[in-house]
């Protein structure tokens, strides 16, 4: 095994990097290395959800192209001296307010503003002002082996303690878009392509995985990412109001020609379930799907936008499904992370049916 594989080991979720600064972040400063397009940037509200009381601090350091971005000099009260006044998006200003301070993309600073975030980083302080000792200071980065510039000197990364967080696999992707009200055709295609979500690092040849970014791809300009994926959601809810060779263009210049043109199977499977009206109205006798992605499908759509008030005559077409898709639903409903586990847990329906197959299930997720 070489020891990039070993390293990889501990590679860690986007949850479980946010518990990493939530435990040490009041003294050690957490840089994150990661895959471009895999929700670096989420963390702060991860971490936001975590500490409720901290005040948010971000700094965009992609758009900072000199310290003076940061601290502006004036003249000390005595008019003798000058002094240094913060940029407000630092938080200095608020010695006795805890904040989450997040230096996005640090890994490509200018030098100037590299240096003026050093003391910041390691000390967290700045002159005579001082964070609250409660504060968490993290930052993100791109993986250096992407080619993209994120290179830190050594004396900065002496400062920071570096993790990487792994991109997410395909039922982590199912079960955020579970949440964000994904298009279904976009669930069913992550679950049946996991290969979207793997790392270029598994891959020599660029050419075995066509869809996703790849240093060595040098005509690849659009690939996909899970950013790509959440902004090609937004192109599929707006499907009605585009024509075919429209909604493909668009698809191609956000996730790529390779995953445009894989993406497209789905979306003529979607465009074919049965319409939830249809379910609502008369769950007996609305259509069954042909095949296991368009039922699945049909069972991601539920869970993300299903109401208490129509959770019975769910249930009541769930049980005409293959067994497997009803655990696909009941499992995606148990987990803690669903936003809408009590609208359905609390029904009674529901109760039953985790009663009588409780052999499906070990413990809670």
């Amino acid at each position: 095994m070489t020891t990039q594989n070993k390293k990889a080991i501990y590679d860690q979720s986007i949850y479980e990097v946010a518990e990493q600064i939530h435990a040490v972040g009041s003294h050690l400063t957490v840089m994150v290395r990661g895959h471009m397009g895999t929700g670096k940037s989420s963390i702060l509200k991860v971490l936001a959800e975590m500490n409720p009381n901290h005040v948010i601090a971000y700094v965009d350091c992609t758009t900072l192209t000199d310290s003076a971005d940061l601290f502006m000099v004036k003249y000390s009260e005595d008019g003798k001296t000058f002094t240094s006044v913060p940029f407000k998006d630092l938080g200095l200003h608020l010695p006795d307010q805890p904040i989450i301070l997040m230096f996005d993309e640090l890994g490509k600073c200018s030098r100037s503003v590299l240096l003026a975030c050093n003391r910041i980083i390691l000390e967290r302080k700045h002159g005579n002002l001082t964070l609250h000792p409660d504060s968490l200071v993290f930052a993100t980065t791109n993986l250096g082996s992407e080619g993209l510039g994120d290179l830190l000197p050594a004396h900065s990364l002496d400062r920071v303690t570096t993790v990487t967080m792994r991109k997410p696999d395909n039922i982590e992707a199912i079960e955020y878009g579970i949440d964000h009200d994904y298009d279904p055709a976009l669930l069913g295609w992550f679950k049946e392509t996991p290969e979207l979500f793997y790392g270029f690092e598994r891959y020599e040849d660029p050419e075995e995985n066509p869809y996703i970014f790849h240093p060595n791809a040098v005509d690849r300009e659009s690939f996909f990412t899970p950013r790509g994926g959440e902004r090609a959601n937004h192109i599929l809810k707006q499907r009605a109001l585009l024509s075919d060779s429209q909604l493909t263009s668009l698809l191609i210049g956000t996730v790529g020609y390779a995953a445009a043109m894989n993406l497209a199977t789905f979306i003529a499977l979607a465009d074919k379930l049965p319409t939830l009206d249809q379910i609502k109205g008369d769950p007996m006798t609305a259509p069954i799907p042909d095949g296991p992605s368009a039922i699945c499908m049909v069972v991601y759509r539920a869970l993300a936008t299903i109401e208490r008030e129509w959770v019975d005559p769910w249930l009541t077409y769930m049980n005409r499904l293959p067994k497997e898709a009803q655990g696909l639903f009941v499992n995606g409903a148990r987990s803690k992370l669903y936003s809408r586990r009590d609208i359905v847990s609390q029904n009674k329906q529901y109760g039953d049916w985790c009663q009588a197959n409780n052999y499906m299930f070990s413990t809670d997720k």
